[in-house]
């Protein structure tokens, strides 16, 4: 292997397996052949640092730069060569040297630049950004002071015409190749540098647009294992065993043959982009598979991909709920592409009032591409179309009734232009939608949209990448505080979209900005503000602010618990830790991702508020409460719309809860009649059974007062399992019930059990737990609480007595009255999620008497 430094290997001193050539070959000059005009050979035995013969005139220059002018080179052929003149007295011989610490060129003794001034071309001029007046700092460079990897194993190149004069002429890239390591072998290059090549009389301009710097003395296939890079720092010495990539430059006409070897020239994709470059965080996962998928057969070698007798990928749809970046990506998509900007499309802006224009503004989209087609056949360049808001102009044919068709005409003629008689392969339609469930089936199918890209809400992962990326002027800029943590972030912000992560970042700000208004004015601002930080509790207020729209209903769940949960019995803990474990069960199990329970029981029992902690201690992020208070004036097709979206909402997220309350309100059950919606019962039906897609998770809670009604109606059969929740049974547990309001003190909780034992001449309720927290806050109002609350009660077991046609409310001690009317079995066991199991209903007489009061009363 060529060294311009006679005295060193090129690894280095001490390297073994590359013995010093007896004869060096001159630059651009491999292996003794043929030397092009105009290049000089090194001079002999001049080493680096003085050793053998020749060596450099000045020592201190080896050092540190010396100050030279510029002037141009003495004639074209210096230019042709990639070289820099010297004078002779500066330079006797040719070697490296660095400019500004920052290019390297090869330099070669001229007699005609005078002292002290240096003779460059105008491409490595624009390359270093120097003008002819300018003075550089020049001194001697060694390729090995950083290493063994000193050798260029790939070399990524944009080619075109260095000057107006151009021709039809298709280059081979094979052929380049060759003629680049023939004029060129031996030279440095780094990424951004620029340089001129002859070819047949017709000048081309090479840029050097990424490196891989490899150590030749490796093993070899090690150095494919070698990063590319774009760093303008990283250079390497051009051999014939590097391999170049040639890419054709944007605005250039210039034509390149196609290789079975090297890739596409006119490739979409800038041979030195990187994902992050884009700016968009939590989608790695699904930029890839769209690489994949749309873009890779583009960047093979076209000779390859006709071999597979392959047609690109036409089209991508890219959907998902809103502010999860899909607009986002359109805007940044443009950056990856080393063609034509994309043409943005807003789905309205198709339509036009005029007939036929909607249908004309269609077509103008692929005028260019067809264009370009009919010319240029598969060389054709890639056209790119982005509609944004799909939905609004590509609905399902048929659904329209108002009588124009136009979009339906729409729709075909997007249909015939993407897949039509006359096809075309250089266009890719990228659509983004949030309601892929209307848009036309013919669109979604292979040859048109066929990727199908769900952008969903970002994992804990992707969120801190997100808030990386909108908290990074914060950060560079010294604003945010210490005391912020990302991580802890990310762990708060489960289900917020990248968009309500930005709205949280712009939150904390505002926060920021309101600590430093002056007290006593609306837009005064104090003298502190250059000392202005954002800082956690700012965050943690923005958190509170801005709400995700697919997270936890707090507002609607904290009504269902505005005072708490009572323990007042056993059965109550048992109910929490069973729901708890079904929780467990959905978030853990891979064979149930769906699991349902109804809580059943008496009106006023509790099942509501129970549904409601069982949901809220899940922990889950989507927790979703359908209540017949959020459907009041819909009608049945509202309803069954609004049933949908809610479970539609679940899916999207990995672990949701939907709450279900008083589900027989819910299908508009009345017992005269009876009467209910058979439309929105068999929605609910299907709903509670339709298996979300894989990766998520959905824990269905559903309460009710009249099991036998669902029992007739077919939907119990649908639950996994039931949790049967208990009255008030007794004294004992009013008492604690009234202990734990802290309402009464001890003696008036005495006086008020004694009292109603009197009037009801039993111990025993059966009273509902949210009746006797209203009838504690109705004794408040009374001078005698403990005699209005006491009255109150009896009238609440009056009724309790006609409800379970029980005047005595007896059959035995408390606790086995109690497992009878609720429903509990001796042994209490968990609900059987596979079958049909349930807690302890028994088949006695008594149990379905109660049932049936239960209907004929609610």
């Amino acid at each position: 292997m060529y060294n311009p430094f006679n005295n060193r290997a090129p690894g280095g001193p001490g390297q073994v397996g590359y013995q010093q050539p007896q004869q060096r070959a001159p630059p651009g000059n491999y292996g003794g052949s043929p030397q092009p005009s105009g290049q000089q050979p090194y001079a002999q035995g001049g080493g680096y640092g003085g050793g053998g013969g020749g060596g450099y005139p000045s020592a201190q220059m080896s050092g540190r730069g010396q100050d030279f002018g510029i002037t141009k080179v003495p004639d074209e052929t210096w230019v042709l060569s990639n070289v820099m003149a010297v004078n002779p007295g500066d330079f006797p011989e040719e070697t490296y040297v660095i400019l500004d610490e920052r290019c390297v060129i090869t330099v070669r003794p001229s007699p005609q630049i005078p002292r002290n001034t240096i003779g460059l071309g105008n491409a490595q001029r624009e390359w270093g950004q120097w003008g002819l007046q300018d003075r550089v700092s020049i001194r001697r460079y060694d390729p090995f002071t950083s290493g063994k990897q000193a050798y260029l194993g790939s070399l990524d190149v944009e080619i075109g015409f260095a000057t107006k004069k151009t021709t039809e002429e298709l280059y081979d890239q094979d052929e380049l190749s060759k003629l680049v390591i023939r004029n060129f072998q031996n030279q440095m290059f780094a990424p951004g540098q620029l340089c001129i090549l002859d070819v047949r009389n017709m000048r081309l301009q090479l840029h050097i647009k990424t490196v891989q710097v490899v150590d030749l003395t490796q093993e070899k296939g090690t150095s494919s294992e070698a990063p590319t890079t774009s760093d303008p720092n990283i250079r390497g010495i051009l051999t014939p065993q590097t391999f170049i990539t040639f890419y054709k430059h944007a605005a250039s006409p210039i034509k390149l043959k196609g290789s079975s070897k090297r890739p596409a020239a006119n490739s979409i994709i800038q041979p030195n982009f990187k994902f992050e470059d884009m700016g968009i965080g939590g989608l790695d996962t699904e930029f890839s598979a769209i690489f994949r998928r749309a873009f890779a057969s583009r960047i093979f070698p076209p000779g390859l991909v006709e071999k597979l007798g392959i047609q690109h990928v036409k089209g991508i749809l890219l959907f998902g709920p809103p502010g999860t970046g899909k607009t986002l990506i359109a805007r940044q998509i443009g950056k990856m592409l080393n063609a034509r900007e994309p043409k943005v499309v807003n789905g309205p802006e198709i339509l036009n009032k005029y007939v036929g224009q909607s249908e004309e503004n269609v077509r103008k989209l692929f005028a260019d591409a067809e264009k370009e087609y009919k010319e240029k056949g598969e060389e054709s360049g890639l056209h790119i179309i982005i509609f944004d808001e799909l939905d609004a102009i590509c609905k399902q044919r048929g659904s329209k009734s108002d009588g124009t068709g136009v979009g339906d005409s729409v729709v075909n003629q997007l249909l015939s232009k993407l897949d039509g008689v006359d096809q075309l392969n250089n266009i890719l339609l990228i659509g983004m939608t949030n309601r892929m469930d209307m848009i036309d089936e013919a669109l979604l199918r292979p040859g048109r949209l066929e990727v199908h890209m769900e952008i969903s809400l970002p994992d804990e992962f992707g969120r801190r990448q997100i808030l990386k990326i909108h908290t990074s002027k914060m950060r560079d800029n010294n604003v945010m505080d210490t005391d912020v943590d990302i991580n802890e972030l990310a762990g708060l912000t489960k289900n917020y979209s990248g968009a309500e992560i930005s709205g949280v970042v712009k939150s904390a700000s505002s926060f920021a900005f309101n600590r430093h208004v002056k007290v006593g004015t609306v837009a005064g601002i104090s003298d502190d503000i250059e000392h202005m930080k954002v800082n956690r509790q700012d965050f943690m207020n923005a958190i509170d602010e801005v709400r995700p729209a697919f997270g936890v209903s707090e507002d609607e769940l904290a009504t269902c618990l505005q005072g708490g949960i009572i323990h007042y019995n056993s059965y109550v803990d048992q109910i929490l830790r069973e729901g708890q474990l079904f929780v467990e069960q959905v978030k853990k199990s891979e064979r149930t991702p769906l699991v349902s329970i109804l809580l059943h029981g008496a009106p006023s029992a509790g099942k509501t508020a129970l549904a409601a902690k069982i949901a809220i201690d899940s922990g889950y992020p989507f927790i979703k409460l359908v209540s017949p208070e959020a459907m009041v004036g819909m009608n049945e097709m509202s309803k069954v719309s609004y049933l949908s979206k809610v479970f539609m909402d679940a899916y999207k997220s990995t672990l949701s809860v939907v709450v279900l309350d008083n589900i027989e309100r819910l299908i508009d059950y009345v017992p005269i009649g009876p009467r209910f919606s058979n439309t929105i019962l068999q929605t609910i039906q299907v709903l509670l059974r339709k298996q979300p897609q894989k990766g998520r998770r959905l824990m269905i809670l559903a309460t009710t007062s009249s099991r036998s009604v669902l029992s007739q109606l077919d939907i119990l059969n649908s639950f996994d399992g039931e949790l049967g929740v208990t009255n008030v049974g007794n004294h004992d547990e009013l008492a604690h019930i009234l202990k734990e309001l802290g309402s009464f003190d001890s003696r008036e909780i005495q006086a008020t059990t004694r009292e109603l034992e009197m009037m009801t001449g039993t111990k025993k309720l059966s009273v509902g737990i949210k009746k006797i927290i209203l009838g504690v806050e109705t004794a408040l109002q009374d001078e005698d609480k403990c005699g209005r609350f006491a009255s109150v009660m009896s009238r609440a077991v009056r009724e309790a007595r006609i409800v379970y046609d029980d005047p005595d409310l007896t059959g035995g001690e408390p606790q086995g009255q109690q497992q009878r009317a609720i429903g509990y079995s001796q042994q209490q066991q968990l609900p059987n999620v596979q079958g049909r199991g349930q807690i302890g209903y028994e088949s006695s007489g008594g149990r379905n008497q109660i049932e049936q009061a239960y209907g004929a009363r609610y």
